[in-house]
């Protein structure tokens, strides 16, 4: 169960071509963001879509490598990881918070068939 305890899952498309970032001794860190959509119908019987927008953040190692390669804007992907919130200081002095997804797996839908 301890696996359980910090584990995301999220199904959507990416918004746009993801940044990468190359570090020390040749690895990368890749970002991208990833739209999420929810369905619901309203009290007058209309459906209503909810898209929330997710931070995805994979260091180093494969994942960055095979987002660098494979992934573009408006691919469908799933990917698993865990959240991660963290505070830094904005330009005007205000504190700014941040929540993101550390990718640990990734998988390409629609016109990929493998698990990367």
């Amino acid at each position: 169960m301890n696996k359980l305890k910090n584990k995301v899952q999220l199904i959507g498309n990416v918004g746009q071509k993801p940044a990468i970032t190359n570090l020390e001794e040749g690895k990368k860190v890749a970002r991208v963001s990833l739209a999420t959509n929810d369905s619901y119908k309203n009290s007058k019987g209309e459906k209503v879509t909810d898209t929330q927008w997710h931070t995805l953040v994979a260091w180093g190692g494969k994942v960055a490598e095979l987002i660098e390669k494979y992934v573009d804007k408006g691919k469908e992907i799933a990917v698993e990881g865990k959240l991660t919130s963290r505070s830094y200081e904005g330009k005007e002095g205000n504190k700014k918070y941040v929540t993101e997804v550390i990718v640990s797996d990734i998988l390409l839908l629609r016109s990929h068939e493998n698990t990367l």
